[in-house]
């Protein structure tokens, strides 16, 4: 996308009744670097995981590491068509991605996410935390609320994953987690 291409405000008000959303119900559509993001070999011979790897800031993020050199795996929830493309962008640029869906909010889950970026890459070198979703609260005093879903699938995957990685990285010299 060009920057004569770009969308300009105002932009058309978007609403979707699901969590996540979908990315092919965005207009305009999103830009994730499809077009635009020319990579350097950064991250050549490395491997990544990335959380909410299917859209978003995930699938920029998964594609820009793709074109840096490193082979991705992609968790995400249930957003299977989304993660389908961003698999398709991540293996034309020639990196291997892997797809796993699930909830991060599962011990089990998360260790299954490691163990198979393992075997499939044998290594591990980077962690991308970024699974979210926005949600907006009119009254931020509802804390239950907040607590029962953004805070169980944020904060704790995220740790669980930390952990998760730092047992991999002690076994194998040749994986890091940061």
């Amino acid at each position: 996308m060009t920057e004569t291409e770009r969308p300009t405000p105002p932009m058309p008000a978007q609403q979707q009744n699901q969590t996540p959303g979908r990315t092919a119900d965005m207009t305009p559509r999103p830009d994730h670097g499809e077009h635009s993001y020319k990579g350097s070999g950064r991250l050549a011979g490395k491997a990544a995981i990335v959380t909410g790897g299917d859209s978003g800031i995930g699938r920029a993020v998964a594609i820009a590491f793709a074109r840096e050199g490193a082979d991705v795996l992609i968790a995400y929830l249930d957003e299977d068509d989304d993660a389908r493309a961003t698999g398709r962008w991540v293996e034309e640029a020639g990196r291997k991605a892997v797809l796993l869906r699930g909830d991060i909010r599962s011990r089990e889950h998360c260790n299954e996410i490691v163990e198979r970026a393992v075997e499939a890459f044998g290594r591990l070198d980077v962690l991308v935390n970024n699974a979210a979703y926005q949600m907006v609260l009119r009254n931020c005093l509802r804390k239950r609320v907040f607590a029962r879903t953004a805070w169980p699938r944020g904060r704790s995957g995220h740790h669980l994953f930390h952990r998760r990685c730092r047992r991999k990285r002690s076994r194998s010299s040749a994986s890091k987690c940061r």
